[in-house]
């Protein structure tokens, strides 16, 4: 459990709440670069961080991220031209470049000195990996560009995609790193007894602190004489990296190994996800029809989405066509998707989950050790310090791994190799 008081701290992301600086010390995603798909293109709306924003790209590709309002008089720069690198307002005029400076008013006397003194609130921001990244904190605080494993892997070897889910991103996070819950709320074959997280139900786990975060292993029983570990990434603010455990013809596969979760606060009661996934063989390009068909049974296919959206049709508002005779026959749940058995879950709990009622056990480790670091880092923040995982360095070389190992393995030892990223 944690107090009232620190609930809130973890949880409240806008301007000036402890957490929202904290999350502004890293880059973040904004949007995926294909919501951006031209130059001088529609602007498109984003809300991060509990502020209201615009992302464009201009005429030589650069991306803008700019206030969502105009600071003459807060005319919405949704409906504003997007021309001549830069973004005009359709009110009066006045056009704003990238990096925010007023570099036409035309509605004012020419020569007039208030064009130089008047910006639009920016952020800088870098096209990488399929997503556009921003950084929203102190600019002599602002670290070099992400650099993980994912955003190396060339575009034929990965795969973005995102959703919407409306509650807290605590509580999105906190899903991702439950290694226990994947035996129950993701159970969608109640009979069959090969799956590892079938068999054994209660992982072990294992937490190992870094300086990015941590890793963190779960072990569970196997055949005889085995078991099935599975050593996780933790990277803050909010992220995991995980691997899937495939069967490697050859040493080659056209399916991803490796995929991840990115939790965004869109403001205190709403979160984007960013999902990716990539390859482990650079020889052989994933295959786009099964990334579709993964992300369709996820749940997250493009028929899942309301019109124009992010959003799921499968929502609160129809109990996400939960399917009762399915839940006492096939699946655990009868909710269809893994994606939208997380949100259902998620999303359920409230929009922002009160955790002083908390009851927690062995399997909630991981999780316990999270929050421990997050509000640790918050109080960096505030006391001018710098936070863990901020300088790309720490998590460049990092990689997940799964295997079946002999009981007592050392798992240090016998991934060595496999837990060094090789893009």
């Amino acid at each position: 459990m944690l107090r009232t008081e620190d609930n809130e701290k973890i949880t409240r992301v806008g301007p000036g709440t402890p957490c929202g600086e904290f999350m502004r010390r890293y880059w973040q995603p904004a949007l995926m670069s294909s919501e951006l798909p031209e130059n001088d293109g529609a602007p498109v709306r984003v809300r991060l961080l509990g502020e209201d924003l615009i992302a464009f790209r201009d005429s030589t590709g650069a991306i803008g991220l700019v206030d969502a309002y105009c600071p003459h008089r807060r005319a919405p720069m949704f409906f504003g031209r997007n021309e001549e690198c830069g973004l005009r307002c359709v009110y009066h005029g006045w056009k704003f470049d990238r990096n925010g400076d007023c570099v036409d008013m035309p509605s004012e006397p020419a020569g007039t000195p208030l064009q130089a003194k008047v910006k639009i609130k920016s952020y800088p921001c870098v096209d990488k990996g399929g997503l556009i990244w921003t950084y929203m904190g102190p600019k002599e605080k602002m670290p070099e560009p992400p650099d993980y494993e994912f955003l190396r892997v060339p575009a034929t070897h990965a795969h973005v995609s995102k959703t919407y889910e409306h509650c807290n991103w605590l509580q999105g996070l906190e899903g991702g790193l439950d290694t226990a819950h994947s035996s129950f709320l993701h159970n969608n074959d109640i009979g069959n007894r090969d799956m590892p997280r079938n068999r054994d139900k209660a992982p072990r786990l294992d937490v190992e602190l870094t300086d990015y975060g941590y890793r963190y292993v779960s072990h569970r029983k196997a055949d005889a004489g085995q078991e099935y570990v599975r050593v996780y990434h933790y990277v803050m603010p909010a992220q995991q990296i995980r691997a899937n455990l495939i069967k490697i013809e050859g040493g080659r596969s056209n399916k991803p190994k490796f995929d991840g979760h990115l939790w965004v606060p869109v403001d205190d009661e709403g979160t984007m996800v960013y999902n990716t996934m990539y390859g482990y063989d650079a020889s052989v390009p994933l295959e786009q029809d099964y990334l579709m068909d993964m992300e369709s049974r996820m749940g997250r296919g493009a028929e899942h989405f309301i019109h124009g959206t992010f959003k799921l049709k499968q929502n609160m508002s129809n109990d996400y066509w939960i399917d009762r005779q399915d839940q006492k026959t096939t699946t655990f749940t009868g909710i269809p998707g893994v994606n939208t058995q997380d949100f259902a879950l998620q999303e359920g709990m409230g929009a922002v989950v009160d955790r002083s009622k908390e009851n927690l056990g062995a399997s909630d480790k991981a999780i316990v050790a999270m929050r421990r670091q997050v509000l640790r880092a918050i109080d960096a923040v505030a006391n001018g310090e710098t936070p863990p995982g901020v300088d790309p360095a720490t998590h460049r070389n990092i990689r997940p791994h799964d295997e079946y190992l002999s009981e007592g393995a050392d798992w240090r030892v016998e991934f060595a190799s496999e837990l060094q990223a090789k893009w």
